[in-house]
């Protein structure tokens, strides 16, 4: 077998097989597909609920208002009579009646309103006022609303706003989410693991049957695969989850954002693989490996600090630049094209830079890995490693 695959194979199966690895993946799996069951059960009572709002006294002849106003804004209210002051804080002490006014402007909480409810019970109780108002002055407040009801507000957007925008800017989210624990919890596996098999000196008797590349391409192989797995049964359970529930509407955008994750994971994950395998070989002990790999971690750090912190503004003009440049563009491209902000050639652009990036780093990772992996001792210096 060629040795590379004999490599990639041992590391694949003593990863899988590892008692913990196999615990901590299904719990993932459990926790994500319970997770989305209950959201999409919880999101279902929300909006099939209706705001209960307690009148009493004169504060009756603001029912059909209320509701109305409710209806407007999109609110779902149900109006509950209520025999006195007294009941009323009684009922919203109990939790019965999310609000109840015991006087024509007077409401009473349990804690506070939200903004949605009190811009709801304001409009009712403004224009409620506004009516007697009119009558008072002699003005039929029906025949005027509607005078007025046949002017409407014409509204032309120049940049439309996509029907499923929200669903994709949550599927970008999860799918940076998901690149950025795959690269996280993988490449700097594979540093871990040439320190400590130069560390223990099994290097010395590896290397003395095949060649150090093959070993170093081996490992990033076989971590590699493992990853990719675990980024595709959790995403894959994922998106069947939400669909069977209702909470993802969009199957096309969806897959095609699986498949933009799993391309950018093998190129995100090779070009920090590499990396980390640079840094693990330089050290000859696992203390002192984030010495050498901190400047590796941070800039994964600065990639995913973009993506999530960035997922309400993939289209400005400083995420459509920055989403060009590698490694960045390991998380942000597939957002991007979540969001359905990137052309079919900023999609082959990007992944055009990513695999020279990705070729850059091999070069110099695999230059200094065979310069340093079998010198032991005192960490090796990035002069010496590089061959200057």
């Amino acid at each position: 077998m060629n040795p590379i695959l004999l490599v990639a194979k041992r590391e694949f199966l003593v990863k899988v097989y590892t008692k913990s690895f196999v615990i901590v993946n299904a719990l993932l799996l459990v926790v994500v597909v319970a997770g989305l069951i209950v959201w999409a059960a919880v999101r279902s009572d929300d909006d099939g609920a209706a705001t209960k709002i307690g009148v009493t006294g004169s504060a009756t002849s603001l029912s059909e208002t209320i509701v109305a106003t409710g209806r407007a804004a999109g609110t779902t209210i149900e109006i509950v009579d209520v025999a006195g002051p007294d009941e009323a804080r009684a009922q919203v002490e109990n939790g019965d009646l999310e609000a109840a006014f015991v006087g024509d402007a007077d409401v009473v909480v349990e804690e506070d309103l939200s903004p949605e409810l009190r811009a709801v019970l304001q409009s009712a109780v403004q224009k409620n006022a506004l009516d007697g108002a009119l009558r008072n002055n002699g003005v039929d407040p029906a025949e005027l609303a509607a005078q007025v009801g046949d002017t409407n507000l014409a509204v032309t957007a120049l940049h439309p706003q996509a029907s499923d925008h929200d669903q994709r800017i949550a599927l970008a989210l999860v799918g940076a989410v998901l690149l950025f624990i795959g690269v996280a919890n993988f490449a700097p596996a594979v540093g871990m693991g040439v320190t400590e098999e130069k560390s223990s000196r099994v290097v010395e008797l590896l290397l003395s049957t095949i060649k150090p590349l093959h070993l170093l391409w081996g490992k990033i192989i076989g971590l590699g695969a493992v990853g990719l797995a675990q980024v595709v049964v959790i995403a894959s359970a994922g998106l069947i989850t939400a669909q069977a529930t209702g909470l993802l509407e969009i199957p096309t955008a969806a897959a095609g954002m699986l498949i933009a994750t799993l391309v950018w994971f093998v190129l995100g994950f090779v070009f920090f693989a590499t990396l980390y395998a640079a840094g693990g070989s330089m050290v000859s002990r696992v203390e002192e490996i984030n010495s050498t790999t901190l400047p590796v971690m941070l800039l994964l750090m600065a990639s995913a600090y973009l993506g999530f912190f960035g997922v309400g503004s993939l289209d400005s003009n400083f995420y459509s630049i920055i989403s060009w440049i590698p490694p960045f563009s390991s998380i942000l491209m597939p957002m991007q094209i979540a969001a359905g902000n990137a052309s079919t050639f900023e999609v082959v652009g990007t992944i055009a830079l990513m695999v020279a990036a990705c070729a850059a780093s091999a070069w110099v990772s695999a230059r200094i890995y065979q310069r340093s992996v079998l010198l032991t001792g005192a960490k090796v210096s990035w002069a010496h490693a590089l061959g200057r």
